[in-house]
């Protein structure tokens, strides 16, 4: 009993270095967790309560090793704390919210590689992109995506009529929508986003003004960004779908009209597979702007792609029009122009909404030669 009291002591001494209530040198705080982790071993095989701290202490050097540049320790830390959490989950409420928190930790660094320096997607068109991920980045991304959704389920389980699980289940589908998007599963990623902004305006209007609704203003702002990148990247269908499974917010709906637009769909189809009046969708169109982003490219004599001089690598604001629209307007002014390298040559031209990205994600794509295929827009 006393070596337990002396090591939850030790805890509750870490505990307050890791909230910044007590400053110590880095050194200093590295080998004071290393003791605690070492003291909280023997405990730990029969007590839920030492192994849950043990669990949580492994997270926490875990999160140390991955600040300091060692993915690799982090990995290894966090997998071998999360057997302890797995073990203590079932005890306690607080202990099963340390082994959630974990599950989405160990998911955030599996994926990491999957995403850019602004924590973005770089691969968010799937296996329709030009370059993907690895087949081990893929891997990891896929068991990162599954941890993930097991700590919505742990979250879940818990009783739902406390604030902090709620909160806690909201963020974690937040984390569950970011996996998604990293592995190119975008209609997903937004149905989960769509859940976890409701939750989280909910708890926004439950206690204003507080600290908590301070959070949920953040995590909404987050929410706000991540679905109106994800929706550029939904074929018609999978906005119509998120429709009529009610996950398409109302404020979204301009963007998703705009969307369907620029693939090419007809204005009728557009109002009644999204559930709106024609005169709706004609307002829509003629008052939200997209940004429509190409580029032309001619093959040279060395079989190289250059870019055409401006203005056939330019953009400008559009409305109520589609990608092809645009590209035809551009393929007939180039080919009136003094850069069109003639009716011989191999020249290509690709329409982006917003900005250029990977071949994939272009709205509009054209080969123009003597063997070329024909047009491919979105």
């Amino acid at each position: 009993m006393a070596q337990r009291e002396a090591v939850l002591r030790l805890d509750e001494q870490w505990a307050r270095i890791r909230s910044g209530a007590a400053q110590v040198a880095p050194a200093e705080a590295d080998a004071l967790l290393a003791e605690l982790i070492g003291a909280l071993r023997e405990p730990a095989r029969g007590d839920a309560e030492c192994a849950a701290r043990l669990g949580l202490r492994l997270s926490d050097l875990a999160a140390r090793r991955f600040a300091g540049g060692d993915r690799g320790g982090a990995l290894a830390a966090i997998e071998e704390g999360l057997r302890f959490s797995q073990q203590a989950a079932g005890h306690a409420p607080t202990y099963a919210r340390w082994y959630a928190r974990g599950l989405i930790n160990q998911g955030v660094w599996l994926s990491w590689p999957l995403s850019d320096g602004e924590r973005l997607p770089k691969h968010p068109l799937g296996p329709g992109a030009e370059s993907g991920p690895s087949a081990m980045e893929r891997a990891a991304g896929e068991r990162a995506r599954d941890l993930t959704r097991s700590a919505v389920e742990v979250w879940a389980a818990l009783d739902q009529e406390d604030p902090v699980n709620q909160r806690g289940l909201a963020q974690a589908k937040v984390f569950l929508g970011d996996r998604l998007a990293e592995l190119g599963l975008a209609e997903e990623s937004v149905a989960w986003a769509v859940d976890a902004e409701g939750a989280f305006r909910r708890l926004l209007l439950a206690d204003p003004g507080s600290d908590e609704s301070q959070e949920a203003e953040e995590a909404l702002d987050h929410i706000g960004r991540q679905l109106e990148l994800r929706l550029r990247f939904l074929a018609f269908g999978s906005l119509a779908g998120l429709r009529a499974r009610g996950l398409l917010p109302e404020r979204l709906l301009p963007q998703a009209v705009v969307a369907a637009r620029i693939q090419g769909v007809a204005e009728e189809e557009i109002a009644v597979r999204l559930r709106l009046e024609a005169d709706q969708v004609r307002t829509m169109l003629e008052v939200t702007p997209w940004v429509a982003v190409w580029r032309i490219e001619v093959r040279g004599p060395d079989g190289l792609w250059n870019v055409a001089p401006h203005p056939w690598r330019s953009g400008a604001e559009v409305r109520n029009r589609t990608a092809e629209d645009v590209a035809s307007e551009l393929v007939r002014g180039f080919a009136a122009s003094p850069d069109y390298p003639g009716d011989g040559a191999h020249w290509r031209i690709r329409v982006w909404w917003h900005a250029e990205g990977d071949p994939a994600g272009a709205r509009f794509r054209l080969v123009v030669g003597p063997d070329a295929p024909a047009a491919t827009p979105s």
